[in-house]
């Protein structure tokens, strides 16, 4: 997404403009416009002229167009937002007032008013415009000597580092030069990892070499974790998968990407966190119930009691039509956070997203059990 200029007021109010640039931009788009705001964009209407004779002629003309959100469709196989609203600026071919249909495209500038831009839009929004907050997919390309340690977006591959490094040939007999060459370069290409890529964004690291190069890295890097205590790397150990690279240079990641059998396993490691989580959530269900809830009745009791540990929310909560309830929800995930609790935003495009839809789109686990809310519920509906 390219953001051309955006514009806030001390209350809150403000507007954007944005021009999306790619399918999952789109997302973000149907994410961040909501019934009530004000959206500006080019438009195509049929025009019907009368002439002096009393004839009628009728022909399209491109002209640009603000309407008050009333609906909005998503169309994801096309990548198109529909949204219906109504004209509140003058227009020499539209009254104020009447009905029209803007669709929003990939590549077409629209500009986004809001009365209140709450700090979930503000996020999207950071996100969808900073390639490195969309880059979900590292990369570590290697070879003996040579490394590019890259960062992969929906559209694009922004390589973070290059480290080239001088390692002494083996001589017969004698390969101590070699070998501690070899370990300056791991320990430079483990430093390079460890200052650009974000793990919090970051959901899989491909480590890609010829030969056997990948393998004596990572057992290098995961012996170093262990020995200095880097816990980022131990604890995101499973996000790292090796491949086989032809060589260090970045075309090579190239070919990887292209493999159908590694765009299947990042498909699986990328969403492996949400799924993980919803994981947890079901068999903390099963086996200490009084640690895991669903509804928001419940989870803002939980709430209250600073015992959310993982929020888990739907980011079709987000886009309802009801400000004040969209507020309740945006109100939870900073409570939350400023409680030191994790927020996972799922989508509704993911499976795991359907999956907690069909648990009102909301859940939790607990630090601590808190079986009063169970209590609380019960004897509210026996008063019902």
């Amino acid at each position: 997404m390219k953001l051309i200029s955006r514009d806030f007021e001390k209350d809150g109010a403000g507007q954007v403009t944005l021009i999306p640039e790619d399918s999952e931009d789109m997302w973000h788009a149907y994410n961040l416009v909501a019934p009530g705001d004000s959206l500006r964009s080019t438009t195509v209407r049929k025009v019907t002229t009368e002439s002096s004779t009393g004839s009628s002629s009728s022909n399209r003309v491109r002209t640009v167009l603000t309407i008050s959100v009333e609906d909005i469709d998503f169309d994801n196989q096309a990548c198109m937002l529909r949204v219906k609203g109504r004209n509140i600026q003058e227009n020499q071919y539209v009254k104020m007032g009447a009905y029209h249909t803007l669709d929003l495209e990939m590549n077409r500038k629209f500009t986004l008013a809001k009365q209140s831009w709450d700090i979930v839009a503000l996020e999207r929004i950071d996100m969808a415009c900073d390639p490195t907050q969309t880059a979900d997919v590292g990369a570590v390309i290697m070879q003996e000597g040579l490394a590019h340690i890259c960062l992969v977006t929906p559209s694009m591959t922004l390589i973070r580092a290059k480290l080239e490094h001088n390692i002494p040939r083996k001589r017969k007999g004698f390969c101590q030069q070699h070998d501690k060459g070899l370990i300056r370069f791991y320990d430079a290409v483990m430093q390079g990892i460890l200052r650009h890529i974000n793990f919090d964004i970051v959901k899989c690291v491909l480590v890609g070499s010829p030969g056997f190069v990948k393998d004596q890295f990572c057992e290098y890097m995961f012996q170093q974790a262990i020995k200095q205590d880097l816990k980022i790397l131990l604890e995101n150990k499973s996000k790292f998968v090796q491949v086989h690279a032809s060589s260090g240079h970045k075309h090579a990641l190239k070919e990887i990407l292209s493999d159908p059998a590694i765009s299947a396993k990042l498909a699986d490691t990328k969403a492996s966190g949400e799924v993980k989580a919803l994981d947890q959530f079901y068999s903390m269900l099963q086996t200490e119930p009084d640690r895991a809830f669903y509804g928001l009745k419940q989870i803002q009791t939980a709430n209250e009691g600073l015992a959310i540990e993982t929020l888990l929310i739907s980011d079709k909560l987000f886009r309802s039509s009801d400000i004040v309830k969209r507020k309740v929800y945006v109100d939870l995930v900073e409570s939350v956070r400023e409680n030191g609790g994790e927020v996972k935003v799922f989508s509704t495009l993911h499976v795991s997203g359907e999956q907690l839809d069909q648990l009102t789109g909301l859940a939790a686990i607990l630090r601590f059990p808190m079986p009063d809310i169970e209590d609380d519920d019960s004897s509210g509906s026996d008063d019902d």
